[in-house]
């Protein structure tokens, strides 16, 4: 089996061809442009934390104690306050360069505000944990990452300078200083110069182990938490349950209007031939027996698909919106409903439906199970969020566990984020009452 290409230097060094691939010139590239992205973050945040900068010298009498621990306070207080207005843009800089060696792409972890202008987009920010993961990758970027890489440029210039000092001896004027030590001729800069050959391969090596850590520590604090990516796992749920929800009511409403349309259609002809039948044949005859038999089978059947399609999705839910449906809901009903719906348009689909089909539910609990004799309805919308409720003077004790349905009313009102909440005391009344986030859909008609 082919092993998978690597995604990272530190995963590229432990190929045999990492010499003859892309990655050294990658991790070069990478550590290049570290230097002005350090160098771009260290001005703003160096004058941020310039009372750091004054405080670090002092020390010894108490009074400069005392304002060295003053000016920290400040110099903190001040990179606090403004750092992530630095670190925020930085970040996204930094999620973009990393690209050059890390072939997984990085999410940021931040959410979108509340809402639009600068002070709730400050709020938002201020309160998120990966703010203040930028703003300490921002720090190391200008304090640590300058110190190691200004390490690795003598390293290389040193490494650089053996591997010419035959060059420098033989062209120079006197004793040439490579660090600890001193060469005066040629030969003695010969041992200088084999080892630096010899270590020139190791420097594209060197090269991807420091950039890997420095992209494995970017990952770590500029990548979403295990909180984001909780939250971006949870909004994916919902809209992936949405969208579920959505085929479902499509669903319901393309069996419902094939039933109406199809096999509704052609038991209405069929009723109607019977019927035209029977005017053939002689009254009281075993014939006219069968063929009323018949009739009369042929209207149940119209009944039931009616009330089965009915039941499926009503079609003046469709058609007219939820307080027709409601109304409809009303006249069918055992008990006296009164139905009080002031709406100010249509809703989605799967939503009307779910308040329909809660409210259908209570209405049948009222008169099978509770005896009421009078159902009060009212249906609301503001603010984003439809309530309905269904009031009766039944006898109460509704139990959710006890097989009325409530159950599968609670998850189904669960599916499109809503809650339901039910009262039934012994001896009634029972409250049944759910409230559904949803947006206006369209406004209704005119006229």
């Amino acid at each position: 089996m082919r092993p998978l290409p690597p995604r990272t230097p530190l995963e590229a060094v432990l190929r045999w061809r990492f010499l003859l691939s892309g990655w050294p010139w990658r991790s070069a590239g990478y550590l290049l442009t570290s230097v002005p992205a350090a160098a771009l973050a260290a001005v703003p945040l160096t004058l941020i934390g310039l009372p750091l900068l004054i405080a670090a010298p002092m020390g010894g009498r108490a009074t400069s104690l005392v304002q060295a621990a003053f000016l920290v306070a400040v110099g903190v207080l001040l990179i606090a306050g403004i750092g992530p207005l630095v670190a925020v843009p930085l970040a996204e800089l930094e999620r973009r360069r990393l690209g050059m060696i890390d072939l997984t792409p990085i999410g940021s972890g931040h959410r979108r505000p509340s809402g639009p202008g600068p002070l709730r987009w400050l709020r938002t920010r201020y309160a998120e944990p990966a703010t203040w993961r930028e703003l300490g990758y921002a720090c190391l970027l200008v304090t640590v990452a300058p110190v190691l890489y200004a390490a690795l440029a003598l390293a290389l210039l040193w490494l650089l300078a053996c591997l010419v000092s035959p060059l420098l001896a033989q062209g120079g004027d006197g004793p040439v200083a490579l660090g600890p030590a001193t060469i005066g001729t040629p030969g003695d800069a010969l041992p200088y110069a084999l080892g630096a050959l010899v270590l020139l391969p190791a420097v594209p090596y060197g090269l991807a182990l420091i950039a890997g850590a420095h992209g494995l520590l970017a990952r770590a604090l500029l990548r979403r938490g295990s909180s984001e990516l909780l939250r971006v796992e949870l909004v994916e749920l919902s809209r992936s349950r949405a969208r579920l929800v959505d085929a479902f009511e499509a669903e319901r409403r393309r069996i419902e209007r094939d039933l109406h349309d199809g096999a509704q259609q052609r038991l209405i002809g069929l009723t109607l031939q019977i019927g035209l039948a029977r005017l053939d044949v002689p009254p009281g005859s075993p014939a006219a027996r069968s063929m009323d038999t018949a009739h009369a089978q042929a209207k149940r059947l119209m009944v039931e698909l009616r009330e089965l399609i009915h039941g499926i999705h009503p079609r003046v839910l469709t058609d007219r919106g939820l307080p027709a449906a409601l109304g409809e809901l009303a006249d069918q009903a055992a008990p006296a409903v009164t139905v009080d719906a002031e709406l100010p348009g249509r809703f989605p689909a799967h939503v009307e439906a779910t308040a329909y089909f809660v409210v259908a539910e209570a209405l049948t609990n009222a008169a099978k199970h509770g005896g009421a004799g009078r159902v009060r309805v009212t249906a609301r919308w503001l603010d984003g969020l439809l309530t309905v409720e269904a009031e009766d003077d039944g006898t109460g004790g509704a139990d959710p566990a006890g097989g009325t349905g409530l159950t599968g009313l609670a998850d189904r009102v669960a599916v499109i984020d809503g809650r339901m909440f039910l009262s039934s005391p012994t001896g009634g009344p029972t409250v049944l009452r759910v409230e559904l986030p949803c947006s206006l859909n369209r406004q209704p008609p005119s006229g």
